[in-house]
C-alpha cells in the first residue's frame, strides 16, 4: 500500500468532514463517502512506497473511480451532484499535502473528470437500459463472485472491456462525452453486480488496480520468538555481508587504476549535481550492460545523431538509450544542465527522462546518452503509417490528440520558463498500452553533435510540420507548436502524411485539408471506414479545429490550453477564413527532408547554402520501433520582401 495512496484517502476523508461542518456554504458538501475508504486505508500497514507522477496520476483517478462506485452503491447514481465540492477538496488537499503535485496542472485532471457523465448517463437506470439484458446477464455471471483469484478477476474484467464501444453508439447518445466511458462499466460491476461491493479489497485490487493489504492479527509469543531469532541472524548477517562488501570495494578501487581509461567528464561546477537531483547519472559500464553492449539486437531506432536501444536495468526496468555519437566534451556542462530541467518537468503525457551519461571511450569517441521510459506502443507514426497496423478506432485518436494537447499546453504554461518543444510530430508522439499519448524530445533539439552545420542561427524541426514564421523568420513561440499539433492531428483525422509526393509534386497536408474546408467538403479529410466514428458534425468540428491550429498567420491560431478546452469540451471552431496563398511554400521533393537553415533578413535577397550532410532522422523520441530514413539533400533558400514567403528552388 503505498504512501500516496493513504495520504490521498485520509486526507480527502479529513477535508469531507470540514466541508459537511460548513452548511451555510455556497457549494454543497461531497457526498462521496469518504469515511468507508479512509477504514479500508486505516485496517492495512502502511509501508510507504516512492511513486513516478504517472503512478500517482492514476492512483488519483482509480481512487475516484472507487468512490464514485460506492456513491453508485448507496445512491444509484454515477456522479455527485454538480454543486458539490468534490474537484476542489480533492485538488487542494493534494496540493497541500503532496508538495509540488497537483491533480490539475501534473496530471490534466480537471473538473469534468468528476462532473461529466459518459453519454449522459447519470443514473444506474439509464446505464441498464442502453445496456442489452443477455450483456448485463453475462455481467452477473462473472463479475458477482469474489474476485480475488486471478481467473476470477481476468473473467470480470474481459466482458467489462467490451460495453465501453456499447455506451458510445447507444440510442440517442450520439451527442454525448466519452471521456470516462470506458470506466463506467467497471464502475458498475463494483456497486451493482459484485455482492461484496467496492470497498472490498479483491474488487478494488481487480476492478480499480488500488491495493489494499490487509493487518495482520497479533502474534503469539512462540511466533514473536521465532521473529527475533531471524532478526537476530539477519543483523548478523548483514555485518559479515557489509564487512566482505568494504573489503572488495576496497581491493576494485584500487584495481580500477590499472584498467584502461574510460573517462567520466564531470565540471567542478556540477560535482553537486546528483545530491539535488533525483535524474540518475549511469557509468557507461551500466550503460553497456543494459544494452548488451550496444548490441545491434537491441536497436529500436536510428538517427543522423546514431542509435536507440532497448536496454533493462538492473532492477528489471525496461528503459530506451539514446546514445549521441561524435560529441566533443566542451558542451557537456551544457547538456548536463539542460537534461537537469527536463528531468524535473513531470506530466502524465510526457516522456519521463530517467538519467543521463557522459563518457569519452577509447576508439569509440566521447558520447552523450540519455536514459528514457520504454513504451512498447510504438510511436503515433507507427499507427498511422506502419505497414500491418489495424486501423485506429477514432475514440482512441481523439485520446491520443488530447494527451498530446493536454502535455504541450503543459510545456507551455505548466512550468517556468516555459518549454517550446520545436519538433512536434508523429514519430515524437510516443504511446503506452492504454494508447496514452506520451511527448517525447522535448527540449532535446539542441543536443546535436558539434560541427553538424556552421550556421548560428538554426531552425530545428521537419518539413510539413514546421510553421511558417519559424521556418522563413527564426521566429519561435508557442504558437509554433500549435501549428504542428494542428498538422498531427490532421494525420490523425485523415491517416495521411504531413507531406506526401502525389503525381511528382508535393503536396502538404494542411494545404490540402484547408482546400476542402473552404470547398465546405470538410468532411472529405477524413479517413476513410475508420472504426467507431462520430456523428458528421463533431467529425467536422474537429477538422475545423486542425485546420485553425494548423493556420498560416500566427495570430489566428489558438493557444494549447484554448484547444485542450475544445478538445474537451466540443467547443464549436469559429474564424477558419481563406486560405492565403503560400501554398506554393515547398518545392518539389522535400516532404521527408528535417532541416536547418538560418533566420531570414526582409531586408535583402540571399541564398545560404545548407550542408549536404545535413540529417536528422523521422525517429526523435525513446521509443520502440525504427521509421522510415530521411533524404539528404542541398537547399537553396531565397527570401526578399517583396516575396515575403520563401520558396524553395
Amino acid at each position: 500500500m503505498s504512501l500516496f495512496l493513504s495520504i490521498f484517502f485520509a486526507l480527502v476523508s479529513v477535508l469531507h468532514s470540514v466541508s459537511s461542518s460548513s452548511g451555510n456554504l455556497s457549494e454543497s458538501p461531497c457526498p462521496l463517502n469518504f469515511d468507508a475508504v479512509r477504514r479500508l486505508v486505516n485496517e492495512g500497514p502502511k509501508r510507504p512506497m516512492l511513486t513516478d507522477m504517472n503512478t500517482q496520476c492514476q492512483i488519483v483517478l482509480q481512487g475516484i473511480r472507487l468512490l464514485r462506485a460506492e456513491y453508485l452503491r448507496t445512491n444509484g447514481y454515477f456522479l455527485p451532484p454538480v454543486n458539490s465540492s468534490c474537484y476542489e477538496s480533492c485538488r487542494n488537499f493534494v496540493t497541500e499535502f503532496v508538495q509540488g503535485f497537483d491533480i490539475r496542472t501534473s496530471c490534466g485532471y480537471y473538473p469534468e473528470l468528476i462532473s461529466e457523465a459518459c453519454m449522459n448517463i447519470t443514473s444506474r437506470a439509464q446505464f441498464e437500459s442502453l445496456i442489452p439484458k443477455s450483456k448485463l446477464q453475462e455481467i452477473k455471471r462473472h463479475c458477482s463472485q469474489s474476485l480475488e483469484k486471478s481467473f476470477a478477476c481476468d473473467s470480470c474484467t474481459s466482458k467489462l472491456s467490451s460495453l465501453s464501444d456499447i455506451l458510445r453508439h447507444g440510442p440517442g447518445n450520439g451527442n454525448g462525452n466519452v471521456s470516462d466511458c470506458s470506466g463506467y462499466p467497471f464502475l458498475y460491476a463494483a456497486a451493482v453486480v459484485n455482492q461484496f461491493g467496492p470497498i472490498d479489497r479483491a474488487t478494488a485490487r481487480c476492478l480499480f488496480s488500488l491495493y489494499f493489504s490487509a493487518r495482520q492479527s497479533s502474534l503469539n509469543k512462540r511466533h514473536e520468538i521465532v521473529i527475533y531469532g531471524i532478526v537476530l541472524g539477519s543483523v548478523i548477517g548483514i555485518l559479515g555481508a557489509f564487512t566482505a562488501f568494504w573489503f572488495l570495494f576496497i581491493r576494485s578501487k584500487k584495481s580500477e587504476e590499472r584498467v584502461v581509461k574510460v573517462t567520466d567528464n564531470d565540471e567542478p561546477s556540477l560535482v553537486l549535481e546528483s545530491r539535488t537531483s533525483n535524474l540518475a547519472r549511469f557509468k557507461i559500464e551500466e550503460i553497456k550492460a543494459a544494452t548488451m553492449n550496444f548490441s545491434r539486437e537491441n536497436i529500436i531506432g536510428k538517427g543522423g545523431y546514431g542509435n536507440v536501444y532497448k536496454g533493462m536495468l538492473p532492477n528489471g526496468t525496461e528503459v530506451a538509450v539514446k546514445r549521441f555519437k561524435n560529441c566533443s566534451k566542451a558542451g557537456d556542462a551544457n547538456f548536463k544542465h539542460e537534461v537537469e530541467i527536463i528531468a524535473s518537468v513531470k506530466h502524465v503525457n510526457l516522456v519521463a527522462l530517467r538519467g543521463y551519461s557522459t563518457a569519452t571511450v577509447p576508439l569509440e569517441g566521447h558520447q552523450r546518452i540519455i536514459v528514457c521510459d520504454l513504451l512498447h506502443n510504438g510511436s503515433l507514426y507507427d499507427h498511422l503509417f506502419g505497414s500491418g497496423m489495424k486501423k485506429l478506432s477514432w475514440p482512441i485518436r481523439l485520446r491520443i490528440a488530447l494527451g498530446t494537447a493536454r502535455g504541450l499546453a503543459y510545456l507551455h504554461y505548466g512550468v517556468q520558463p516555459a518549454i517550446i518543444h520545436r519538433d512536434i510530430k508523429a514519430s515524437n508522439i510516443l504511446l503506452d498500452e492504454a494508447f496514452e499519448a506520451k511527448v517525447g524530445d522535448f527540449g532535446l533539439a539542441k543536443f546535436n553533435p558539434e560541427g553538424i552545420t556552421h550556421l548560428t542561427t538554426r531552425v530545428a524541426g521537419t518539413l510539413g510540420y514546421v510553421a511558417p514564421e519559424y521556418a522563413l523568420y527564426g521566429k519561435l513561440t508557442p504558437g509554433s507548436d500549435v501549428y504542428s499539433f494542428g498538422v498531427v492531428l490532421l494525420e490523425l483525422l485523415s491517416g495521411k502524411k504531413a507531406c506526401e509526393i502525389i503525381q511528382g509534386k508535393s503536396v502538404l497536408l494542411s494545404d490540402w485539408a484547408w482546400e476542402l474546408v473552404k470547398e465546405g467538403k470538410a468532411l472529405d479529410v477524413i479517413e476513410e471506414n475508420m472504426p467507431e466514428m462520430e456523428l458528421p458534425e463533431m467529425m467536422e468540428q474537429y477538422v475545423l479545429t486542425a485546420a485553425i491550429c494548423a493556420h498560416p498567420i500566427l495570430q489566428a491560431r489558438p493557444t494549447m490550453d484554448q484547444i485542450v478546452k475544445i478538445l474537451e469540451t466540443d467547443v464549436p471552431v469559429h474564424g477558419v477564413d481563406a486560405r492565403f496563398w503560400f501554398s506554393s511554400f515547398y518545392d518539389q521533393g522535400l516532404c521527408s527532408i528535417n532541416f536547418t537553415t538560418t533566420r531570414i533578413s526582409p531586408r535583402k535577397a540571399y541564398s545560404p547554402e545548407v550542408p549536404a550532410h545535413t540529417d536528422k532522422s523521422e525517429y526523435a523520441g525513446c521509443f520502440p520501433g525504427a521509421n522510415p530514413p530521411t533524404l539528404k539533400s542541398d537547399m537553396k533558400v531565397r527570401g526578399t520582401l517583396a516575396t515575403d514567403l520563401m520558396a524553395f528552388g
